[in-house]
């Protein structure tokens, strides 16, 4: 599920059903149009979703708004000229200015009623304020009691950025604010950009909630919706009603309409339905449940299009997340989706990612942590997304799957440490052999660390027993390997100062460790869950090649590297660290994967990462693995970016893996002049001539309203055979989005794609 942006209002019309509540999960910030009384709060920050959604997510403003407070019993008057009658009431004239609390009214001419504190203006202007709001009017009435009358009023909200006017004003001594004929915007007073005219609107400050009847949007003297009845919050406060439609088109999918609707539940619940209208498709009934408690959190978001017009069936999307903490440190996850076809992502995934999802993993698991024991019981299934794979390529259903883990010290510090990791698998498949898989690896190792080295022998035995079923014809069913590990660690660490005045700090981290383990037969163990990783300085230092129990690579070799960094001397803030490394075999390995090719050098790849961060503007990720037998880069990778600023990025890459991918990217996004900005990603696939996606558009935000326009076409779909090297067909889209600053946008929202797109890119906030 998209992560969905977050408006101070949001607006739906209808034409023909009557009346329509809406609403939204609100942010407030400073706005960017100029105001004379606005006052930035102390803090703000976006809304908070109840939940599960609050560990990812910002928790709400926690500031105090202003409060009026009113001293009923002390009433201060001034003026020019004063009449004062027997019975205490009084006509004023002249720069009248009458004070309460924090009330203050001025006016050319009042007349005050003494025994109910009432203040009248029949002509002339008037001027009412307080925390709160400004009020300038042709007449009216104030009384502590009762509130205030205003005619013919200009207003405005001193704690957001909003104003208007009305034919009749009423305040009430709670701070609600009753408008009739009333005109409202939160752009400048000089340049009305956008805004929302009602026969009648109310605006809770207290509550923090604004309601209209009878209300028409207008952009630049257009109108663009009629609101029978809306609702907006004047605040950051979650309220249930309608988020704002998107709009958008698709190549493949046709015009899409969404109309979600937001359900405030509880403060730990909320729902939105997201009902989803595809003109070549049907109706698409998603939505999104989210919840958090004492001890769960989690969300629950679906998609259901009951009848596909252009599949000819229905299709469905469903996914979980659940953590259940539970007593003596357990806890319970789930985290599991499912999709009704293979071709699910690829007509409806946003971009390339989506269409290159394999499978989608199904996973329960029931862990116990504590100092020194992990226990972990797990359900994991796998929906295989990618119909081209042969079925004996698709991953192993694994139920059950325990494993238990301890580590123990020893002796002074605890250097000693010893313990074991263990695993008990079930791996069910329908096509291949089946059956169980148990692994006992105890280790007992002695850490030494001082200033400047660690030495860390270790020593372990590793004990695979199978009990296997639907195997070839003559094929043991009880296979089984033991073996020792031996292996001895070191490395030290120099340390200088540099720069001009020492503010850095230069180390050098040269480690090597030797490792034996002794070759035994293992071609007639099953091949369940095992892989050759990517070689990268982390591998170089593994006890085992492989990842998965089901080999073990024999090993008579010594891993040498040496890491470099950078570092601020008073903060320790890393600006580069480079490492380059390498392993040499005393003698060649035997133990090999079927499909993977044999080495006979004495010399591993040699692997080296370079990583920028932290220095001016600029970072970088460099990895290579050059094979120097026969001097060619077997795979390779970089990202360079330039970052002034967190909507101004640039960012190129480079992928490349020899034999199967070889791409590149860039992507960014920059102000081009006031209040002008421009967006654009390519990722282009260098083995296939093609590009993969290309997408680019602008953005125009003036102080009370954005407007953005963009174009995509992205390879959406796979290639119809295994073999080929084209890349399979694309889809075209266009989108235009139109924000109006604390009330509504029109469009979709893109914030969360850009995001997702353009690395390091972070959009600034519409308020």
């Amino acid at each position: 599920m998209q992560r969905r942006r977050l408006f101070h209002t949001s607006v739906i019309y209808t034409l023909a059903l009557g009346s329509i509540a809406s609403g939204a999960r609100a942010q407030t910030a400073p706005p960017l149009c100029p105001s004379s009384s606005y006052q930035a709060p102390s803090a703000t920050t976006p809304a908070a979703p109840p939940a599960a959604a609050a560990q990812k997510k910002t928790a709400a403003n926690t500031s105090t708004p202003k409060k009026l407070s009113v001293d009923s019993g002390k009433i201060d008057i001034t003026s020019d000229h004063a009449t004062i009658g027997l019975d205490g009431n009084a006509t004023l004239q002249g720069n009248v200015s009458i004070r309460q609390g924090d009330r203050h009214i001025t006016a050319n001419e009042a007349h005050f009623n003494s025994k109910t504190n009432d203040v009248k203006t029949d002509s002339g202007g008037v001027e009412y304020e307080d925390p709160l709001m400004r009020v300038t009017g042709e007449g009216g009435s104030y009384s502590p009691a009762a509130g205030a009358d205003f005619r013919a009023a200009q207003f405005e909200l001193l704690q957001r950025a909003a104003r208007g006017s009305a034919d009749k004003l009423r305040l009430t001594p709670q701070g609600v604010l009753d408008l009739e004929g009333v005109t409202y915007t939160t752009c400048p007073a000089a340049a009305p950009a956008w805004r929302m005219k009602a026969s009648r609107i109310t605006l809770d400050t207290r509550d923090k909630l604004g309601t209209g009847r009878s209300a028409r949007v207008e952009f630049e003297g257009v109108p663009l919706v009629y609101l029978p009845w809306v609702s907006f919050p004047l605040g950051n406060e979650r309220k249930s009603g309608f988020l704002f439609p998107s709009l958008g088109v698709s190549s493949r999918s046709g015009f899409i309409l969404q109309v979600p609707y937001y359900w405030n539940i509880a403060p730990n619940l909320d729902f939105t339905f997201e009902p989803m209208e595809y003109t070549r498709r049907g109706t698409d009934l998603g939505g999104d449940f989210r919840y958090l408690t004492e001890n769960q959190h989690g969300e629950l978001s679906w998609n259901y299009l009951p009848d596909d017009d252009v599949y000819r069936k229905s299709r469905s999307r469903v996914k979980l997340t659940h953590v259940t903490e539970l007593p003596d440190d357990f806890r319970f996850t789930i985290d599991a989706q499912n999709v009704s076809d293979t071709s699910y992502f690829e007509d409806f995934a946003q971009a390339p990612e989506g269409t290159s999802t394999a499978f989608v993993e199904r996973r329960a698991l029931l862990t116990y942590r504590d100092e020194h024991w992990r226990i972990d019981g797990e359900a994991q299934n796998f929906q295989t997304i990618d119909n081209t794979l042969d079925l004996a390529d698709r991953p192993y259903t694994r139920v059950p799957r325990l494993a238990v883990d301890s580590d123990f010290g020893l002796g002074p510090g605890g250097r000693l440490h010893y313990g074991f990791s263990s695993e008990v698998v079930n791996f069910q498949r329908s096509v291949g052999v089946t059956g169980w898989r148990m692994d006992l690896l105890p280790e007992i190792s002695y850490r030494l660390d001082g200033a400047g080295y660690f030495v860390r022998p270790s020593l372990a035995w590793r004990a695979t027993q199978y009990e296997l079923s639907d195997g070839a014809p003559g094929q043991d069913r009880s296979p089984a390997r033991t073996l020792p590990i031996a292996s001895f660690d070191t490395g030290l660490f120099f340390e200088r100062d540099a720069g001009s005045h020492d503010q850095r700090r230069l180390t050098l981290e040269p480690r090597v460790m030797y490792l034996y383990v002794p070759y035994r037969q293992q071609d007639g163990l099953p091949l369940f869950d095992t892989a050759l990783p990517d070689l990268d300085p982390v591998q170089l230092f593994r006890s085992n090649r492989y990842v998965g129990a089901d080999r073990v690579g024999d090993a008579n070799q010594v891993s040498v590297a040496v890491t470099s960094r950078l570092l601020d001397a008073h903060d320790g803030r890393q600006f580069l660290a480079a490492t380059l490394g390498e392993t040499y075999y005393f003698a060649d390995p035997h133990v090999v994967l079927p499909d993977e090719e044999v080495r006979t050098d004495r010399r591993s790849d040699i692997v080296a990462q370079v990583s920028l961060s932290a220095f001016q503007d600029w970072s970088a990720d460099v990895a290579l693995q050059w094979d120097p037998q026969t001097s060619r880069s077997e795979r390779s990778h970089f990202n360079i970016q330039y970052k002034p600023g967190p909507e101004r990025v640039i960012n190129v890459g480079y992928s490349y893996e020899r034999g199967l991918i070889e791409q590149a990217e860039v992507s960014g996004a920059w102000p081009v002049a006031r209040n002008w900005n421009v967006f654009a990603r390519g990722v282009y696939s260098i083995e296939a001539h093609q590009a993969l996606e290309r997408f680019a558009g602008f953005e125009y935000r003036a102080c009370c309203w954005r407007l953005r326009l963009g174009a995509r076409r992205f390879v959406s779909r796979r290639p119809l055979t295994a073999d080929t090297e084209a890349t399979g067909p694309e889809d075209t889209a266009l989108w235009l989005q139109l924000e109006l600053n604390g009330l509504a946008g029109v469009g979709s929202a893109t914030d969360t794609f850009l995001t997702e797109a353009i690395r390091g890119y972070s959009p600034a906030e519409t308020k």
